[in-house]
């Protein structure tokens, strides 16, 4: 029951701490929303998708899995934060298990990206994109699974940093090419050899095709193997972040 009320906590602070920070919600749109309608007006006369889909609704998908991301990621910088002010001290000694702590963490962070990634869905049909109940509650759960992913991958970088400049310095090289590689802004066939292979490498490739098979029926990828990989990469980078609290004191 410890562990369970840790995690609890742990994820209810989080949680609240989002919900307080009004102007972090709506600057964290700000991105987005330029990427979807200043780049997806832009450039939709030139593209041709299948069934006649422009580009802004092609990238809709991977515009949520930014945001996704992007919330995702920066919601581990609270553990560099809380080491700093000595919060995370008090957390490491209090007699609950160190799993229990990630969980709550995560939780909390992939809790947070999916309320920002919902605020994006909620723009759907201003670029014509139209969800059923059955794909609003598929796209939700998806982005609650990205979210995990990458906090967990957050976390993992985090557990180490001691100053929270560190930190954006690790996630600022990381986050940019998990993006733009994983085919969120342009379709996945037709390739360079070199460019696909990394696409494949890149765990949100899997994300993002995952949730544009949801919200559009497109899908390059099986959906069980885009399942099975984000699933995997969420439980490999979990059970890092775990071991390297283990080793923290």
């Amino acid at each position: 029951m410890g562990d369970i009320w840790a995690i609890y906590i742990l994820w209810f602070r989080d949680i609240k701490r989002y919900w307080y920070d009004k102007p972090r919600i709506f600057a964290s749109l700000g991105q987005p929303i330029l990427f979807l309608f200043v780049l997806g007006t832009a450039l939709s006369p030139s593209f041709k998708g299948p069934g006649g889909i422009n580009f802004s609704e092609f990238i809709f998908p991977g515009i949520i899995s930014m945001t996704v991301l992007f919330t995702s990621i920066f919601s581990a910088i609270s553990i560099v934060w809380d080491r700093e002010f000595g919060f995370l001290k008090e957390v490491l000694v209090a007699p609950v298990s160190r799993w229990s702590i990630v969980t709550g963490k995560a939780l909390g962070g992939s809790t947070v990206a999916l309320f920002q990634g919902t605020l994006m869905l909620i723009l759907a049909p201003l670029v014509g994109v139209r969800l059923t109940p059955l794909s609003v509650i598929g796209s939700l759960i998806v982005m609650f699974i990205i979210g995990l992913a990458m906090n967990s991958l957050g976390i993992v970088i985090a557990a180490r940093m001691k100053e929270m400049e560190g930190f954006q310095m690790v996630v600022n090289f990381l986050i940019m090419p998990l993006f733009f590689m994983s085919g969120a802004l342009f379709p996945m066939n037709n390739l360079p050899a070199w460019l696909a292979v990394l696409n494949r490498l890149d765990p949100l490739t899997y994300g993002v095709d995952l949730l544009r098979a949801v919200i559009l029926g497109l899908n390059s990828f099986p959906v069980a193997l885009s399942l099975g990989v984000i699933l995997g990469f969420m439980l490999l980078m979990f059970a890092i972040a775990v071991f390297e609290f283990n080793l923290s004191e």
